[in-house]
Order: C-alpha cells, then structure tokens, then sequence
C-alpha cells in the first residue's frame, strides 16, 4: 500500500512516498510530485522508520521509583501527575511550576494545534521554549519593523540572483527559517541563471563549498559587517528603496546610524578586508534580484537582534523588501495572523523574578530557567513540566541545569524517551509520534519559499496502549480545569476554512501530494501589522544596541572563540538514538584550523580539554582548514554521558556537549542566548 505525507523531523518538509507491506515499511523514497521538495530527501527520512519501530522508545507510561522507572496505567499516571502539579500550586502558587517546550514540538500539530489548553491550565508565566536558544532575533525583528514576531520575510530563493548568506547552512538545514527542501539544487537553479551565491562564515561550511565566493568572518562580527555594508550602498549612492519606499520610515536615521562602520573601520575585527566588503556591497546592490539570508550563527551571538535586522534592512534598501527575488512573506492555507491585529502587545507585559529580563510573545528566555530553579525565594522554580525537550544538552550551563532539576519537587516528561532530561522526571508520559501520527506543518509554511499545504495522514495505527500527545494534553486539562481540548483536526479544519485560502482538510486530503498555490507574492501593506501602518527601517530597540556594538571595536579578542555546527545526519539530541543516522567515523570532534593545532602541539585525534567560563569538556581535536584560525567548532546534541538513560545508541556515541561551556550571557536586544563565539581555551592532555 502506497502512503504519502511529509517528513517532519526538519523544518524542510520533504515529501514522501512510502510503500508498506505486512505491517513494515518495504520502500521510502522522495515524493516527486511534492510541489515544494520535488522528490528532494535527506538522510535524516529513513529515520522515520527506525523511529516507529525503536524498541527503546516509550509507549506507556512510567513512574520513577528507588528501582527506576516502572510501568503505570494511563489513568493512574494522569491522576497522579494533576494531583502532584496542584499540591505545589497550592503550597507555592501557579509561578511555582515551569515549562520548558522543545524545538520538536514546531514539526508536530498535535503539539502545536493542542498545548496551549494545558499550558494555559497550568497558570504559571515561567514558560521556556528553545525558541530562544535559536530563532528569537529573527521574531524580535519582525515585530519592530512589521508589527508581528511571525511576520518574518522569507528569501524568494527560487527568483533571486544574489544570495548572500551569512552564518548559515542550508545545504545541510535544508533551510531553517526558509523551509526550502532540495537546497542543492536550488542553490545550483541561482548560478545557472547567472546568479551568484556568496557565503559569510567562520567555516567553509558545505554550503559555503558550493559558493561562488566564501569568506571568513570572527564571530560575534557580523554586525559590523553588515552595517558596514549598509554603510557603503548609502555613501555610495547605491540604494534604491523601490515600490515600498512611501511605507518606509527611519531612512536618514539608518543611513547616519551606519555611517560610522565604514568598511575600513571594521575590518580588523571582523577579518574581511575593505575591498571585499565594499566589492560585496555594489554587488549586492546592483543584482536585478537580491538578498540577504542569516541564520543560526547571527541568531545565537550576543548582537542576534541587530544581525536579523540588518539583513532585512539591507535587503529593504536595495528594493528587494516584498519584491521577487528579495524577502517575500508566504501566504499559508493555515495563517497563524488570521486574528491578527496592528499594534497588539506581544512583550514585556512582566518579567522574571531574578533577572528582570523581559517576557516575549508570552516566554522568558530559557538563559534564566535555571536561576528560576535555585534561587529561593517566593515564586522558585519547583515543579518542572518538559514537552518533548532535553534542556540539559540544548540549552546554556547544561551540567548545573542537571544538578538542579535533581532537586525539583516534581517533574513531568512529555516525551518518548528516558534522555539525559527526562531521567530526571518522577512520571513520563509518552506521546505516539511520526509514522503515528497525523500531521500539518503549522509553523513551517509560514517560512517556505513557496505556498503550499498538505495534510499527513498516520501510516500505522497506535495500539490500545498508546496515546496522541493531544489526548495527553486534553487528559490534563481536564483534570486540572474540568474543561474539554478541542482535537487537532477540528482547530485545522477551521483554521483551513477560515483562511486566505478557505479551504478545507478533506479539500487539501483530495490532493494527496500536496496543493500546490503558487510563488511568493507581493503583500504589503496588506498584511502589515504595524500600529502607524509603516516600517521603521531604525526602529529604537535597535538603534539602542549600537553602543554596545560600537564598544565590541574595542579591547583584546580571546584567541579562541567555539562556535557550533549542524550535520546532516541529525536535528536534534533524539536523532542520536537512530543507529542508521550514527554510523561511521565519530562525528562530535573539536574542528581547530591545523596552524592552531600545530600550535597546540596536537596531532589530528589527540584528545583536548576545551574550557569556558562555565566549565571544561574533552574531546578528540580534528585538523581542518575549513575553519577559521583561532576559531574552533563542536557539533550540537551531544552529550550523552549521563546514567539513568535509556538511550543505548546515543551512548555508544556519547561525544560532549556544547552547552557544558555556555552559560548565562544573552543577546542584550532580545533575550536570545549567546551561545556563539564563546571565549574558550585548549589544551592538550596527558591523554592526547
């Protein structure tokens, strides 16, 4: 039997054919008549099947006893879990319990569509989601200039002619705020036309092998460089500001704001020499179809907020804002703006308790989950509800964030497997999930480079056992409220009929592959959420970090800094446990310039300790010159040391993790942590 549906263990939703025979997957290919991903796939969709049939993934429930953890019927271990939330509640108030979602919980709309009724049931305003350990400054910007945190424009990949890409790796995220499968190919459709791919990154990243130009820059640097190349489009009477340019507000003041980052300026801390920025710039500037793309390496640094600015600014000054080719917005069958309204207030409606730092879009940011946790006083963190999340080897000072959640008085788990995280829990409840389930990507077809939908229906039956996330959640509302969940399909329904496309499920089901509707097209001002009905190009949050940028020109760089980076062959922690994603050489090395190891007096494979502030890990060096010099780079979600797990394929690869040597410094502008270039230092052990 044939099924089609799309991949959701990424945000580039390949599509997917899969014959089944007997119960068992026999064929799983790429789907060549998904109108977005046209048979594209990567390794990571063949997991889906070792997923489903993992005999370490939990189906029922457990309950942590002196022994470790024990089977518990359903009923039981939902009444226990609701009287246990209520005693602390109770004795310490709602603030008392904190939430903390993981990045898995985007690629499931059973999550998506049904959480909140829990979360909301819970009373509590110390909620935490990875959103700001990754993509917080691109919502953070999209808010001060288009009056939404999910107004975020989206390259028009498939029209542009100039990609400049900073900090990013799309040829191995498939994207990532810029749900693009099949990336290769599209990267290769920008120079078959004529275009040019230009990367900007402290390593030769697989994209950047494929570019028609790579250049090294410092991290924490790209600010300036962006500024700086702001700064030469102005003085160099290169801008244009287009069709949009009666919406725009703040020109004089950008232009000024920039003015002092010359490119002669910044060269010294950011390693690209003027020439090449300036070249860059008039390029940029003069292509028919434009834009600037920045991801994770601008999102998690300490000027986050001022990078996602910027490369809408640039892309805005160049006439490439809401224009083929440039930053578009996507219309999606399922608009989370369909209620929208100019001008809502989406942050700093309170704060947290120890740090004062802001609320946004109803979260605080996860670098103060842990001061929440063990610093006492009334409000103190002391019950611990996680959603499919390992918190402990994703988000900052992982090592005392697992000393800490030993000391709660209650956790629940809402997740499939017992990780480093959730070995912690008194009681895991677990969801079915991928193959299992029924699916629409809520979240990603607002980011894709063309407007599509497709609704994915399960593949297998759960057994009698086995529960959706979206009857736990419903369970626990009910327990705690007396109130009712509306299911998935019926809030997709709706949400699909009241839509820009008003359509329906059995509409969007009639088209097995996917619906197809078309580019990106032209929306502003129609869909500006802005209070005045403009767009500031300066707005004042932004122009108020510029000292604190300016004063990074200043003083001694550490010499080596640790960045992270992203493989194929995983995502997230999780994808650890899959034997097939795992095979090969051991992939969690220290990346270090062979100059610097030469320095170091390491040979490739000697073991090191790397030491932060916050803590020291070792960990095997390899030599390459795809890094930076005094730049070195370790792999996320590793980790996997930690006893009491049940993860038997993540310990036999149990590499270290980054997240041992960050800690609690932010992005000033928008909470977001600073996880990248991270003053570190190495040195050879007796070991290596």
């Amino acid at each position: 039997m044939l099924h089609y549906r799309a991949c959701n263990l990424c945000e580039a939703i390949c599509g997917l054919r899969i014959e089944v025979e007997e119960g068992r997957v026999r064929d799983l290919r790429g789907d060549p008549e998904d109108p977005l991903s046209h048979g594209a796939i990567c390794p990571k969709a063949t997991a889906l099947i070792d997923l489903y049939e993992d005999p370490q993934r939990l189906r029922t429930p457990v309950v942590r006893t002196a022994d470790g953890f024990a089977p518990i019927g359903w009923d039981e271990a939902l009444d226990l879990v609701a009287r246990r939330l209520r005693e602390v509640e109770a004795a310490h108030g709602g603030d008392a319990i904190a939430t903390y979602l993981g990045n898995p919980n985007v690629h499931n709309s059973g999550s998506m569509l049904s959480s909140g009724g829990f979360l909301r049931a819970l009373r509590t305003r110390n909620r935490f989601t990875a959103t700001s350990v990754d993509q917080l400054p691109h919502h953070v910007a999209a808010l001060a200039m288009f009056g939404h945190p999910m107004l975020l424009p989206i390259p028009d990949l498939d029209r542009t002619e100039y990609l400049l890409i900073l900090g990013a790796n799309p040829l191995v995220s498939n994207g990532s705020i810029m749900t693009a499968p099949g990336v290769r190919a599209r990267l290769r459709a920008v120079q078959q036309r004529g275009g040019r791919v230009v990367a900007i990154d402290p390593r030769r990243t697989e994209t950047a092998r494929v570019a028609d130009e790579h250049h090294f820059i410092r991290p924490g640097t790209d600010a300036l460089f962006l500024l700086a190349l702001v700064a030469t489009i102005f003085d160099e009477g290169l801008d244009d500001l287009g069709r949009l340019a009666p919406l725009f507000d703040g020109v004089a003041e950008l232009r000024q704001a920039a003015a002092e980052f010359t490119p002669e300026r910044v060269a010294e801390r950011t390693g690209i020499d003027a020439a090449t920025t300036r070249e860059i710039a008039r390029a940029f500037a003069r292509a028919r179809h434009a834009v600037a793309y920045g991801r994770m390496g601008l999102s998690v640094q300490a000027f986050g907020g001022l990078c996602q600015w910027l490369t809408v600014a640039l892309t805005a000054i160049t006439g490439n804002l809401d224009e083929p080719g440039g930053m578009m917005w996507p219309l999606p069958a399922f608009d989370l703006l369909q209620r929208a309204k100019p001008g809502e207030v989406h942050e700093g409606r309170y704060r947290s308790r120890v740090r004062g730092l802001p609320e946004f879009n109803g979260e605080l940011p996860v670098v103060t989950m842990l001061d929440e946790m063990t610093t006492p006083g009334d409000g103190q963190v002391r019950a611990l509800v996680t959603i499919a999340g390992n918190p402990v080897l994703s988000t900052p000072n992982g090592a005392a964030l697992d000393r800490a959640l030993a000391e709660l008085d209650f956790m629940l788990a809402i997740d499939p497997y017992v990780n480093e995280t959730t070995r912690h829990a008194h009681v895991i409840l677990p969801p079915a999930i991928g193959l299992e389930v029924e699916h629409y990507d809520v979240v990603f077809h607002h980011f894709a480079v063309r407007n599509t939908a497709r609704v994915n229906l399960p593949v297998f039956p759960i057994s009698a056992e086995q529960r959706y996330d979206w009857q736990i959640f419903d369970a626990l509302a009910q327990r705690l409220t007396g109130k009712a969940l509306a299911t998935p399909r019926e809030r997709l329904d709706a949400g699909l009929r009241h839509g820009p496309r008003a359509t329906s499920v059995d509409a969007v089901l009639d088209h097995p592959h996917g619906v197809d509707y078309g580019a990106l097209e032209p929306c502003m001002p129609a869909r500006l959420l802005t209070a005045n009905a403009r767009i500031p190009l300066a707005p004042a949050r932004m122009l108020a970090d510029l000292p604190r940028l300016r004063a990074s020109l200043e003083g001694e760089t550490a010499r080596f800094v640790a960045i992270g980076r992203r493989q194929l062959r995983g995502n997230n922690s999780w994808m650890h446990h899959v034997e097939r994603l795992m095979r090969g050489a051991d992939r969690c090395t220290l990346l270090v310039h062979p100059e610097d190891a030469r320095a170091l007096g390491a040979d490739n494979g000697a073991l090191v300790e790397v030491a932060s502030a916050y803590g020291s890990v070792r960990v095997a060096l390899e030599a390459s010159d795809e890094m930076m010099r005094g730049v070195v780079s370790l792999p996320h979600g590793f980790g996997h040391t930690k006893a009491g797990t049940r993860a038997h394929e993540a310990s036999a690869h149990p590499g270290v993790s980054l997240n041992d040597l960050t800690g609690d410094a932010t992005d000033a502008a928008t909470g977001n942590a600073a996880l990248n270039g991270i003053a570190v230092t190495i040195a050879l052990t007796r070991e290596g």
